[in-house]
């Protein structure tokens, strides 16, 4: 059965300069910054922000969105698992 196909859920969007993180809809639609108004990057399903103060948790965010991976535990279309570290 595919998990993200029954339910819509809402995707982690980040902004790293602001270190905030906001849940929207996945519509294909750009995303600003409450802060800073600048577009947020979509992180994916599964991301857990680390707190605001730190900062090896955010350089670590940033490294691995500036690489174009995301923060997904589920196959893409929800069907199970893969074992892999986050």
């Amino acid at each position: 059965m595919c998990t993200y196909a029954e339910v819509t859920y809402k995707v982690h969007y980040v902004c790293v300069p602001c270190r905030q993180s906001n849940k929207y809809p996945w519509d294909g639609a750009e995303h600003l910054c409450p802060r800073c108004r600048a577009p947020m990057v979509q992180a994916g399903h599964d991301f857990a922000a680390p707190r605001k103060t730190d900062d090896s948790g955010w350089t670590a965010v940033a490294a691995v969105l500036e690489a174009g991976l995301r923060y997904e535990g589920f196959e893409p279309c929800g069907c199970g698992r893969e074992p892999k570290f986050r």
